[in-house]
């Protein structure tokens, strides 16, 4: 088995900003020239999500808006009594999501859906620089 591994770096704006990763993940398998296996995203920090989802505008809009209604910005998450730092709804609705994915690689491709893509979620309350591992393993 071979595992290979590289790194995305990204720059947000902020709370709820999503962006499409599933061309730079190709280019990393691609690279690794894996055939058959798994890639593994994951997001290094604990106020960012990594999941899949059909990006389009509407979606774009209504997972962070769901995100909010679920786990709305708050000062009284229980976090804010350590930190003050007004992003205890970002460390939760980033483990509600979850840091990472993990798709099968068939034919040097991710399997996914004809309308499914590898997105980064920012929950955070602020912009970041955000680094994103990703891990290609198999044959």
């Amino acid at each position: 088995m071979t595992v290979y591994q590289d790194q995305i770096q990204l720059t947000t704006q902020g709370h709820g900003e999503m962006q499409d990763l599933t061309d730079r993940v190709q280019r990393i398998i691609q690279a690794s020239g894996i055939q058959m296996g798994m890639v593994n995203v994951f997001n290094v920090g604990s106020t960012g999500a990594i999941a899949a989802i059909e990006f389009e505008p509407g979606l774009k809009q209504d997972l962070p808006a769901l995100l909010n209604r679920l786990i709305p910005p708050s000062r009284e998450y229980g976090h804010e009594q350590t930190w003050h730092d007004g992003n205890g709804h970002s460390h939760l609705q980033a483990t509600w999501l979850g840091p990472e994915l993990t798709v099968p690689i068939t034919a040097g491709k991710p399997v996914l859906g004809t309308w499914q893509q590898i997105f980064h979620l920012e929950c955070d309350n602020k912009p970041r620089s955000r680094q994103v591992m990703v891990t290609v393993y198999g044959e």
